[in-house]
């Protein structure tokens, strides 16, 4: 089942759309490889953007706490991505320089996290459909809860789930969860721009910290 371009089977699971892109996104690259030593490196950049990592972000909220297994097939896109743009060959040293330095790209996880706190932002700002608004609930507004020291700041409330398979993965918890996890600095702020570079500045330090 095909619902706005992912991919879902039956039990709701994203492997095969995993699969799917995968395969597209390797396509343009190889194609991209073949006429590589005819662009400079922005205009291969560029390319790479319009036809490969665009289609990676697509929807890439939805892998929230998927399967490492599932989130992989994306990296590894990414990976050889890089590596086009750079001219290097796929055992070549120096990836994780590349793409973090270099090209100053976001690993998957921390991808799908950024879209998930920059959705949270648009909720809790007025940029976001009323539908998504509506999931995006202050701590101090729960009832019962709002004496809580977590109450405090801009915390937000996510409901318990009860299959680990699939409530963990839907908007209504991964995205307060995921807000939650930002320091308060970065969650009282009101700037859209701001709060973008900020959080991937966030980010790219959780992934220099988690390689030491």
């Amino acid at each position: 089942m095909s619902v706005l371009g992912v991919l879902f089977t039956p039990d709701l699971a994203l492997e095969k759309h995993a699969t799917s892109v995968s395969a597209k996104c390797f396509y343009q690259l190889r194609q991209l490889r073949r006429v590589r030593r005819s662009l400079d490196r922005d205009s291969a950049t560029t390319l790479v953007h319009a036809f490969v990592t665009s289609c990676i972000d697509y929807g890439n909220s939805l892998f929230a706490n998927a399967p490492k297994i599932w989130t992989d097939k994306l990296q590894r896109v990414m990976n050889a991505a890089a590596r086009v743009i750079s001219g290097t060959r796929k055992f070549d040293r120096g990836l994780t320089r590349l793409l973090h330095d270099d090209l100053h790209w976001l690993d998957i996880p921390q991808r799908i996290t950024f879209k998930l706190c920059l959705l949270v932002f648009k909720c809790l700002h007025g940029f976001a459909p009323r539908y998504l608004a509506e999931l995006c609930v202050p701590v101090a507004n729960v009832m019962g809860r709002r004496n809580l020291r977590s109450a405090t700041g801009s915390l937000q409330n996510f409901p318990r789930y009860n299959m680990a398979s699939y409530g963990r993965r839907a908007f209504s918890y991964a995205g307060p969860h995921a807000w939650n996890s930002l320091p308060e600095h970065l969650q009282q702020t009101t700037s859209i721009d701001l709060f973008k570079c900020s959080l991937k500045t966030f980010l790219f330090g959780l992934i220099s910290h988690s390689a030491h």
